[in-house]
C-alpha cells in the first residue's frame, strides 16, 4: 500500500508554497539507501491513484526500489485551476514539479538521490524525456513508453480527430510564436543535454502518439552516441496489451534497471 506525501514546489498559492501530492510505494525490507523510480502518469489530465500493480509490487518487493507517483500540475482531481496550470506556454512548469520532487527525495534520509530513474507513458513519456533534458545530472536513467518527443511533429501527425483537442492543451503549432516555443522545449531537439541511459518503448500502430515520435528520439540519441535501448512492437498500439509483449517488455525493463539504476 502506498502512503500519500506532499512536497513543496517552486510557486505559491495564497502566499504559501504550492504542494504537489504523490503516492509513495516503499519496499517492505531495506538495507541501505533505497533507489527510486518516479512514475509519471499520462494525459496530461490523468491522475495517479492508489492501485495494486503487480509490476510496482515486483519493483518494490523484489528489486528493493521505491516508486513515487506524483500528480504534478495539470493532473485531474484537484480542480479546474490546477488542471490548467500546465497549458500552452506553461508546459515546462509541470516539469519543474519533477525538479521539486528530486529536491524532496534528496531530503529523505532513507532514499538514494544518486539513484533516481524516471518512467512514464504517453504524455508521461514526454515528462520522462523533459526531465532528462532538464535534470540530467540528477537522474540516472529513464524509461519512455510511447512518449511525445516533439510537440510540433506530434500535433501534425496524431490522428485528425485528436488534433484540435490536443491544441487546446499543448498550444496551436500553426501559431508562429507557439511553434517556436514548442520546438524549443521538445526533447528531440535537446538530446545534447542527455547523457544518461534511455529506454524507449513503442507500439508501431499507435494512433495517438505515432511511432515516428519514438523513432526520431531514438535516432537523435544514436546520432549523439548516447546509450539508448529501443523496443518496437509491430502488433501493438498506444501501450502494450498482449501478454507475451507485456511480459517481454517488463523483463526488459527489469534488465535495464538492473544495469543502469541498481549498480
Amino acid at each position: 500500500m502506498p502512503s500519500l506525501v506532499e512536497y513543496e514546489t517552486f510557486d505559491q498559492v495564497n502566499g504559501k508554497p504550492r504542494k504537489i501530492p504523490a503516492f509513495y510505494y516503499k519496499p517492505q525490507s531495506t538495507s541501505g539507501k533505497i533507489p527510486v523510480i518516479i512514475n509519471i502518469h499520462g494525459g496530461p489530465e490523468g491522475q495517479s491513484v492508489p492501485v495494486f500493480s503487480p509490476f510496482i509490487s515486483y519493483l518494490t518487493n523484489e528489486l528493493g526500489i521505491a516508486v513515487l507517483s506524483p500528480n504534478v500540475r495539470g493532473s485531474s482531481g484537484y480542480g479546474k485551476t490546477f488542471l490548467k496550470l500546465d497549458n500552452g506556454f506553461k508546459r515546462e512548469e509541470s516539469v519543474k514539479d519533477i525538479g521539486a520532487l528530486l529536491d524532496w527525495i534528496a531530503k529523505q534520509p532513507e532514499l538514494d538521490a544518486s539513484r533516481v530513474a524516471v518512467w512514464g507513458g504517453s504524455y508521461g513519456g514526454y515528462m520522462v524525456l523533459a526531465s532528462m533534458t532538464n535534470f540530467n545530472d540528477r537522474i540516472k536513467c529513464g524509461i519512455d513508453v510511447v512518449g511525445i518527443s516533439n510537440f510540433v511533429t506530434f500535433l501534425q501527425n496524431t490522428e485528425d480527430y485528436r488534433k484540435d483537442l490536443r491544441r487546446v492543451e499543448y498550444g496551436d503549432e500553426r501559431d508562429p510564436k507557439m511553434k517556436e516555443y514548442l520546438l524549443k522545449i521538445s526533447p528531440a531537439n535537446n538530446v545534447d543535454k542527455i547523457t544518461k541511459p534511455l529506454f524507449i518503448i513503442q507500439g508501431l500502430n499507435d494512433p495517438r502518439v505515432p511511432a515516428s515520435e519514438s523513432e526520431q528520439m531514438k535516432q537523435n540519441m544514436r546520432n549523439k552516441g548516447r546509450n539508448v535501448w529501443y523496443m518496437l512492437a509491430k502488433d501493438e498500439g498506444h501501450g502494450f496489451r498482449k501478454k507475451p509483449n507485456v511480459d517481454y517488455m517488463q523483463w526488459s525493463v527489469v534488465m535495464f534497471l538492473q544495469q543502469n539504476l541498481l549498480k
